[in-house]
């Protein structure tokens, strides 16, 4: 007997006629693998589901899972405009066309006689999905510009959200949030074994175990429960291939990343009694380093290694528009957005973004560190 959650889930998959994987900003290895996973399932149901991020990178690790080159940074011909002619009193006798000065003038000649505006509609076809899958997304907001720039789709389309993050505000018309499970993989992993473990496959396994072991980092991180483990154990039972993920995620690095890492741990400070480490990265840096800012999640990510009993951390780096930005890492109970909130940040109660314009990278490190000790003490 499904329970009632899944059972709505999976009925609005099966009725959905083109289904969209949304992605929040920061949404990390953990939601690419479990939205790969996820789209495989619903192929598996006869369908066809398309992922969208709204980060405009992929985690240059996630190179070894199948499908990952076919996820967008936008969501494209999401509808089409509809001209109508009446052609009840006179037919089409020539159609042209000319795009001139950014403007697309089409020119329709009648048989005979002329049309009246009357004569034309014009209007929008339905959208071309009719149901959106958001993974880890806390809300609306951390969609950016995907959610910002067809608001109107994201109110008229049928959401379910899907979610471990206790911040998560619950926006789907469906939602599917577990507090207890470790990640967005283990929340998939849970919710396909409730609605039907035949859709499971070696490939579905293999991309929900590579977000369980990215997101606790090996199995490595506090507060893991003997239900993740047992989860984990239970993925590799059924084909996730353990030893590949990794190799993949923690084992294969490119020299421009060890070389940027070296770097940042170079300059790495701490602050014992706030549990804070950071670090600085300059535009030199990447360039003596050969690396690129795709790297930057697997710099923090060794950061975080290097620092067990670290509450928050914290990478400052200049980006190719010299302007300062940061990555901000925060473990529970604290909230990355909330300790950066006055700098306007993007991303998850684990891991938000900031850009600030017209500072230098030392300004920008002691306003933002000041800052993030100050929320911690209030």
């Amino acid at each position: 007997m499904i329970s009632e959650t899944p059972k709505q889930i999976f009925e609005a998959i099966r009725r959905s006629s083109s289904p969209l994987l949304v992605l929040p900003y920061g949404a990390g290895v953990d939601g690419y693998a479990s939205a790969l996973g996820l789209a495989k399932v619903i192929e598996g149901m006869g369908k066809t589901a398309e992922i969208v991020s709204a980060e405009n990178s992929i985690p240059a690790n996630l190179g070894f899972m199948p499908g990952v080159e076919n996820i967008k940074p936008a969501v494209k011909n999401l509808r089409h405009l509809m001209i109508e002619i009446d052609t009840s009193k006179t037919h089409v006798h020539n159609l042209q066309h000319e795009e001139k000065n950014g403007r697309l003038f089409i020119s329709l000649t009648p048989h005979q006689g002329t049309w009246e505006e009357k004569d034309v509609l014009i209007s929008h076809s339905a959208y071309r999905h009719d149901l959106i899958i958001c993974l880890g997304a806390p809300d609306l907001e951390a969609c950016a510009h995907l959610y910002h720039e067809h608001q109107d789709f994201f109110f008229r389309t049928p959401i379910i959200n899907i979610d471990h993050s206790p911040s998560n505000e619950h926006f789907g018309q469906i939602n599917y949030v577990d507090i207890t499970t470790s990640a967005i993989g283990e929340v998939c992993f849970e919710l396909i074994l409730a609605i039907n473990h035949k859709l499971m496959s070696a490939e579905v396994a293999t991309a929900f175990l590579t977000g369980m072991i990215s997101k606790t980092r090996s199995f490595r991180t506090p507060h893991l429960t003997p239900k993740t483990l047992e989860n984990a154990s239970r993925l590799v039972s059924l084909g996730a291939e353990r030893q590949k993920i990794v190799r993949h995620l923690f084992q294969t690095r490119s020299v421009q990343t060890l070389r940027l890492w070296g770097r940042a741990l170079a300059r790495l400070k701490s602050d014992t009694e706030s549990k804070i480490v950071w670090t600085l990265l300059s535009q030199q840096d990447f360039l003596h380093a050969g690396a690129r800012e795709e790297d930057l999640p697997d710099v923090i990510d060794e950061l975080i290694s290097n620092s067990p009993e670290t509450n928050v951390t914290v990478l400052l780096y200049e980006n190719h528009a010299h302007h300062i930005c940061g990555i901000i890492r925060a473990e529970q109970p604290h909230d990355a957005r909330h300790l950066i909130n006055t700098f306007s940040p993007s991303g998850t109660k684990s891991e938000a973004h900031i850009c600030l314009e017209n500072k230098n990278i030392v300004e920008a490190e002691k306003e933002i560190i000041e800052m993030i000790k100050k929320t911690l003490v209030k």
